[in-house]
């Protein structure tokens, strides 16, 4: 455990390695649309239909720039409305096929910018990360459950 670690806690080494990763698998991209909006297509993805509203909610913005984004990526054939079965009023908003392959597209050209540098570690450190993708599941599941506690 490195000494930075101790002081200021896995979490926050963890989401700072997290950010910078995700930082570098960007900038050294051309993404097929503004990264915020290739981030909103994987959370749609990850959330499946959910509601504008909803979107705006775990985005930490506003109904009003949620409805822009959405409409930008509507425009472009990415995600598209259907009736909400539990509010005649609403609509849900999907992925659509041509938005579900620009979303593997873009997760593939990042990862593409992490693997050659994953290659290099020794196997040991390659070995260490493997080990670590099944707590970090883990992690992320136990966040879920407890998001939907709090609802």
């Amino acid at each position: 455990m490195s000494p930075q670690t101790t002081t200021t806690g896995l979490g926050s080494d963890l989401l700072t390695v997290v950010a910078k990763l995700n930082r570098l698998a960007t900038q050294r991209i051309r993404l097929p649309l503004p990264w915020a909006q290739a981030r909103l297509l994987g959370t749609i993805d990850d959330q499946g239909e959910a509601r504008i509203s909803d979107l705006a909610e775990l985005d930490h913005c506003s109904q009003p720039t949620m409805t822009t984004q959405v409409r930008r990526l509507e425009d472009a054939g990415l995600v598209a409305r259907t009736p909400d079965p539990d509010d005649a009023r609403a609509v849900r908003i999907r992925i659509t096929p041509e938005g579900q392959r620009i979303l593997a597209r873009v997760r593939a050209d990042r990862a593409a910018v992490i693997d050659p540098r994953v290659a290099r570690l020794s196997e040991e450190d390659r070995d260490t990360l493997s080990a670590a993708i099944g707590p970090l599941h883990r992690l992320l599941d136990d966040l879920d459950t407890a998001a939907e506690s709090d609802r």
